[in-house]
């Protein structure tokens, strides 16, 4: 029989996250005060983030140890496996290896809770009673959700209204784990009223959503905010993904030519390609980490690299990263966790020196894409997902082409139970191409 899953050991969940900031040749820029335009410090950040989150967000350690408290809960689905996909190889008729990292494993669905338990954990520590955040497709929610079951915390998540209608599911099992749930924009903050005023039936976005969670969590000493991709210290947590994947390949005697991860924030593709992507700043190893984003949204294929608002309404620091411009309202796709109008200024500096490509696709093309993986490997993927998907298949069916046996890694991040509705506007015809 030809091996299929290649498994870890719980012993083998990383003890250390890995920190790319120390190896990279440029380093990333600082924040800014948006009104001086100065470096922002630990004192600014402090009224919203617990301050292990804040050193980790500038720590220059290239290793930084995960609590033993936060990798007993990983045990429950860390090591996540990785897979052969030999059914999609030989759908595809294809010389490449295709090895995908399965994320869907946890508890929430996705590669989120990675950062979520980290994040709880190091907010229960300090004090804090209550975690305010965004989320658009859900995952991200959902996971924090889960996160502060787990710590004792309180939980409010604000859902762009595109996605809390879209994806009831999502929203009903945040309430399971407790969560308040508000769709974004909303009347509760004056963020949300802005918008409203302006356009009484906006879709909402990440961005607005954001300054929803911020204005909720300033304005409340007993609430933090929780961010689920962009920052640095969310980069950081996600690489436990492919310090495994190294390990797992390792058992194979295989090493990637290509790394694949979709793009919204960034945490997923950072997850799966930093600790490879160290072996290529050193010179250990060349490899192509290409990240996948949509047409509708694409940021690092068409957005400018430049300081700008983390949000919509201008509550957060300035970052330095790809970015559509905050005040940018991506159409309403069914990939609602890629709807960021900017990029992690980690990503965004590491395209800038080319150590990473970039592609955008079309929201019917990934579909397309997402039903060839289901039909051979019969895991149902997200929308998000399904982005690195059809950027592994274009690889592929390029080495059938040209005869090449090259080796291809994706990072599956998350499953689609809960985006049949999207399935279904696929399969009717109905679906759009929106860019």
């Amino acid at each position: 029989m030809q091996k299929t899953k290649i498994l870890l050991d719980e012993n083998d969940i990383p003890r250390k996250w890995y920190n790319i900031l120390p190896d990279m040749p440029t380093p990333v820029s600082p924040p800014l005060n948006p009104g001086t335009k100065e470096p922002i410090g630990p004192k600014d950040l402090s009224p919203i983030f617990p301050m292990e989150l804040i050193k980790q967000e500038v720590s220059q350690d290239r290793f930084i140890p995960i609590p033993d408290e936060i990798r007993d809960i990983y045990a429950l689905w860390r090591p996540s496996p990785l897979y052969r996909a030999h059914r999609l190889e030989a759908a595809l008729k294809t010389p490449a290896k295709i090895f995908y990292k399965y994320e869907g494993v946890s508890p929430a669905g996705s590669h989120k809770p990675n950062t979520a338990i980290a994040q709880a954990y190091y907010n229960m520590k300090e004090g804090t009673q209550r975690l305010a955040t965004e989320t658009g497709a859900g995952q991200w929610g959902c996971a924090l959700a889960l996160a502060t079951t787990y710590f004792g915390l309180k939980c409010t998540v604000y859902m762009v209204k595109v996605s809390f209608t879209q994806k009831p599911y999502r929203r009903s099992l945040m309430h399971l784990w407790g969560a308040d749930v508000i769709a974004s924009p909303s009347n509760l903050t004056n963020s949300g009223k802005k918008i409203l005023s302006k356009a009484p039936d906006s879709p909402g976005s990440l961005g607005i959503a954001i300054s929803e969670a911020i204005e909720d969590a300033a304005s409340h000493d007993d609430t933090h905010y929780s961010l689920g991709s962009v920052l640095n210290h969310v980069m950081l947590h996600q690489t436990v993904i492919g310090l495994e994947a190294k390990e797992q390949l390792a058992q194979v005697e295989e090493y990637p030519d290509y790394i694949i991860g979709s793009v919204g924030g960034g945490s997923n593709f950072a997850g799966i390609s930093f600790p490879f992507l160290r072996d290529k700043i050193s010179g250990k190893h060349d490899i192509k980490a290409i990240g996948v984003e949509p047409t509708a949204c694409p940021s690092l294929t068409k957005g400018e690299f430049r300081y700008d608002f983390g949000d919509t309404a201008g509550l957060t620091p300035l970052l330095k990263m790809y970015t559509m411009g905050h005040e940018y309202i991506p159409p309403s796709i069914h990939a609602g966790g890629l709807r960021y109008h900017g990029e992690s200024p980690i990503v965004s500096q590491l395209y800038a020196d080319k150590l990473i490509d970039a592609v955008a696709y079309h929201q019917k093309e990934v579909f397309e894409a997402a039903v060839t993986f289901a039909r051979s490997e019969g895991i149902v993927p997200a929308p998000e997902s399904s982005h690195a998907i059809k950027c592994a298949i274009d690889k592929a069916l390029e080495c059938k082409k040209n005869g090449q046996k090259k080796t291809i890694l994706f990072n599956l991040s998350g499953h689609g139970h809960f985006d049949m509705g999207a399935y279904d506007n696929y399969f009717s015809g109905n679906m759009k191409d929106l860019s």
